[in-house]
């Protein structure tokens, strides 16, 4: 009975001596759930900012808000194709910029059909010979008001493919395609953009930019190139009101950046036509998004894995 007196007697004392730091733990706790809480709100926000007020609200058309013409640079990636058929939809006309006249022909003859608008296509292959690559370009695009640039990367990057198993020559060719000529198709429109004090490019990459996935290098490579490129590039332009909006999507059903074992449609897995239309609402609204809330709550999800987590599920995954 003495022992159980003298260590409630003990409890009491030491509880007594302690109780500043307890509640100094107590503040700290509440402190950090209220941050948290701040966080969580002001993520929500942000959801219904730049994923529905947009869509729900009318606003200026985007011709009278940005230009009557648009450059589409990686025109046969079905992404590229899908955006491109929102903008004529809006009444923009269309440059496409490919190698592969086939497809990407019979898709312009129909939106001009269709949205009664103007179709350019220019051939140019800028692996070879890039001063005549360019020249029909600055041609097709002289005398225009030239009010968008879409760059979007390559579909083949998504899939998986260590790097010693490239060929050093198609290596080239991609870092070449996808991060120096959608550089150089910002050069190209951003005179008149700044000339005319309005404009909109939009860079289309991934989310691996985000988190690598494994097999992937230069997937993460390319997009992490543009997703910083595009933030750079809005930093020094958006002041002449130039809007240049990184678009960073996850799974696309046409499109495989994740390791899956199903590509079928989905909520989280939306066509490439369906992407489009929401992404193209937050154009002139998030200079960097998803652009598809669905994929921005996975996006939202990803952050909270810590990175070494990350890595241990992606070696898990590759052995």
């Amino acid at each position: 009975m003495a022992a159980v007196d003298s260590f409630q007697l003990l409890y009491r004392e030491i509880s007594r001596s302690c109780s500043c730091y307890f509640d100094t733990l107590a503040l700290v706790g509440a402190l950090y759930a209220a941050s948290r809480a701040i966080i969580l709100l002001r993520d929500c926000c942000s959801l219904v900012r730049v994923h529905f007020l947009p869509r729900m609200i009318p606003s200026k058309r985007l011709n009278q808000k940005f230009g009557d013409w648009a450059v589409i640079y990686g025109a046969s990636e079905p992404v590229a194709k899908a955006y491109a058929e929102e903008l004529a939809r809006h009444g923009i006309s269309l440059i496409f910029i490919t190698q592969d006249q086939t497809s990407v022909g019979i898709a312009a003859a129909s939106l001009s059909q269709i949205y009664g608008v103007e179709t350019i296509i220019v051939m140019a292959d800028f692996s070879s010979d890039q001063a005549n690559a360019i020249k029909p370009l600055k041609d097709a695009m002289r005398g225009k008001d030239i009010g968008f640039l879409v760059n979007c990367v390559d579909e083949s990057l998504s899939l998986p493919q260590s790097l010693i198993e490239m060929p050093e020559q198609g290596l080239l060719d991609l870092v070449n395609k996808n991060v120096a000529v959608a550089t150089l198709m910002a050069r190209l429109v951003l005179p008149g953009m700044v000339e005319r004090c309005r404009g909109a490019v939009v860079n289309i990459s991934s989310g691996a930019c985000c988190k690598p996935p494994p097999g992937r290098v230069t997937l993460t490579a390319s997009t992490g190139y543009m997703d910083h490129f595009s933030r750079a590039l809005h930093l020094e332009y958006s002041g002449k009101g130039i809007f240049v909006q990184s678009l960073i999507p996850f799974q696309i059903a046409s499109r495989h950046q994740w390791p899956s074992s199903s590509s079928r449609e989905g909520w989280f897995v939306p066509k490439p036509e369906v992407y489009a239309q929401h992404a193209i609402s937050t154009l002139g609204v998030s200079n960097r998004t998803t652009g598809y809330w669905p994929h921005t709550l996975q996006y939202g999800l990803m952050r909270c894995i810590p990175e070494w987590i990350w890595v241990l599920g992606s070696r898990v995954s590759i052995t």
